[in-house]
């Protein structure tokens, strides 16, 4: 019985000489791994700022609330869309809004789905959520969303604001990763990254920030 052109080609590759597997060495230690928090919080507003971020640093949460005054008389703020995480809840933004003027909204306070992503589109002038990582090596916010952060608060307003605790620093895209899925059991629905304001390169090849999404990125790093 003829073989078939399928069989021969097997019959060659299973009766090949096996060659040893070449060693692989191993992965060179990043540096950035060997930085100092400052060095890494150093990096992290280098490279978002390259963005078209913009970085504050902080002493601690009543600095953060400072600050949070100064961007909302700069940024014209009336409305802002919080998230309801342990970051943002620890800042009391409601009594914030009512000694600056600048009501404060978050998706508890909407009775339907609808009617939060009206508010969050059309209403509010900044969304402001917590971070659960800041990777200096590119000046990335990490961000896990759920019921207290709801993805829609970091990419719908014009303007996002996160407030980041310099504890949340990590050197590498690979130790955020790590971090989350760690606990398989506890999974978040989403994730994501988001390095600066929202970038498209859809027209004609040229890069354009801002169309959308955020068309400004603010960073406050607590401590």
């Amino acid at each position: 019985m003829k073989q078939s052109a399928r069989d021969e080609i097997l019959s060659k590759l299973k009766s090949a000489p096996r060659e040893a597997v070449p060693h692989r060495s191993d992965r060179p230690v990043l540096k950035q791994l060997s930085l100092t928090r400052d060095e890494l919080i150093e990096m992290f507003s280098k490279y978002l700022v390259q963005e078209t971020g913009v970085v504050y640093r902080v002493r601690d949460r009543q600095e953060a609330l400072e600050k949070l005054s100064q961007i909302a008389l700069e940024e014209g703020l009336k409305k802002v869309m919080a998230a309801t995480d342990d970051i943002v809840a620890s800042l009391n933004l409601v009594d914030w809004g009512k000694k600056n003027d600048v009501g404060v909204m978050t998706a508890r306070d909407f009775g339907s789905r609808d009617s939060y992503i009206d508010a969050v589109f059309e209403e509010a002038d900044a969304g402001v959520t917590g971070a659960d990582f800041a990777v200096a090596e590119s000046g990335t916010l990490g961000l896990t969303h759920h019921k207290d952060r709801p993805r829609l608060l970091s990419l719908a307003p014009i303007l996002h604001i996160a407030i980041v605790p310099v504890e949340k620093m990590v050197a590498v895209y690979e130790q955020a990763v790590e971090k989350v899925f760690r606990e398989k059991e506890n999974l978040p629905s989403q994730f994501c990254f988001v390095t600066g304001p929202s970038m498209t390169g859809d027209i004609r090849g040229v890069q354009f920030k801002g169309m959308h999404g955020p068309r400004k990125v603010i960073v406050i790093l607590i401590g």
